[in-house]
C-alpha cells in the first residue's frame, strides 16, 4: 500500500490541500487519518537543573510540620 505523509492546515471551509506531486492524486479510494499536531514544550527542564533551581526553597522540618498540621486539620 502506498502512503503519503505531509503537514498541512485545514482551511476555514474544512478542506485539505494535497501536494501537487502526490503519487495518490488519482487514486480511486484512500483512507484518511487526521491527527492534531501536539505542541511540544521548548527546552524542558532536566531533573538536575530542576533540583538546582528549587533546592532549599522548603526546609525538611517545615514541610513535615506543615504536612502534620494539614492532616490534623483535614481529619477533625
Amino acid at each position: 500500500m502506498k502512503t503519503l505523509h505531509f503537514r498541512t492546515k485545514i482551511s476555514k471551509r474544512g478542506t485539505i490541500q494535497i501536494p501537487e506531486n502526490s503519487v495518490l492524486k488519482n487514486a480511486e479510494e484512500v483512507d484518511v487519518i487526521i491527527m492534531a499536531e501536539e505542541k511540544q514544550v521548548k527546552n524542558p527542564m532536566k531533573g538536575e537543573a530542576f533540583v538546582k533551581k528549587w533546592a532549599g526553597i522548603l526546609k525538611s522540618e517545615d514541610v513535615k510540620d506543615a504536612k502534620f498540621d494539614y492532616l490534623m486539620e483535614k481529619h477533625k
